[in-house]
């Protein structure tokens, strides 16, 4: 019974995205990242979303990893990709888009993604989060797309940094611009002396690489004043704002 009434959803939720891509209800929302010792909102991350029938936002939690298993993912990343360049053609901030290996491997999105950087000539103003990243050092493409999106100025950021996965090695042979420091870490940074500890070998290492810092999940005035005073260049959470639509 259980099986059947998973695939019963899955089936409900594969007709609901399909019904979204078709009928232009897949969107990105914007949530803001500030300069930590300033609260200046300096950029913005790009956060897929479906609208539903009835003008409600539905989080990817629902829908991202059946569009995965069900090869619609290809199709949700490069609505995001248009949808966001188009958003940003007339404004001054950096946006971040969220980026999986499967992406950068598909060869349509990877078109896709040169194609709009030079259409649009936002390069100096895009950040590619790169999800996933277990594993991600082993794949030679993934360093030859960041070759590519470089030329045009785009620069990169390593997601979850902080997690089991966390490799300070590919770090320095990806040549990445950013680390965003995972949640688990940030959000009871606060209280938990082990966060800490593990936050600042992260600060330190990226102090010495050049390499800047977002801490994402900023849910308190506490956890906030922890990680200014920890020296971590950005921040991003509830704490300065939720994803919204910019108009």
């Amino acid at each position: 019974m259980n099986i059947e009434h998973e695939y019963e959803q899955n089936l409900k939720w594969t007709k609901k995205i399909k019904d979204a891509i078709k009928n232009d209800r897949i969107v990105p929302l914007f949530q803001p990242i500030v300069h930590t010792q300033t609260k200046e909102i300096v950029k913005y991350e790009a956060l897929i979303r479906m609208i539903d029938e009835n003008g409600e936002y539905i989080s990817p939690y629902y829908f991202l990893e059946l569009a995965k298993k069900n090869k619609l993912y290809p199709q949700l990343t490069k609505i995001m990709l248009t949808k966001t360049f188009e958003k940003f053609k007339t404004r001054n901030s950096q946006v971040s888009i969220n980026l999986s290996v499967e992406d950068i491997l598909n060869e349509s999105v990877h078109d896709t993604i040169l194609e709009k950087l030079y259409e649009y000539k936002l390069g100096d103003r895009v950040v590619f989060e790169l999800l996933e990243s277990e594993g991600i050092e082993n794949f030679v493409e993934v360093k030859e797309f960041i070759e590519e999106v470089k030329q045009t100025g785009a620069k990169i950021s390593i997601d979850d940094f902080g997690t089991g996965y966390s490799n300070f090695e590919y770090l320095m042979k990806l040549n990445v611009d950013y680390i965003k420091i995972d949640a688990s870490m940030i959000k009871d940074i606060d209280t938990n002396r082990n966060s800490q500890m593990v936050t600042e070998t992260i600060i330190d290492f990226a102090k010495k690489m050049n390499i800047k810092t977002v801490a994402e999940f900023i849910h308190s005035e506490d956890v906030y004043q922890v990680i200014k005073k920890m020296g971590i260049t950005y921040a991003q959470g509830y704490y300065f704002g939720e994803p919204k639509d910019l108009d």
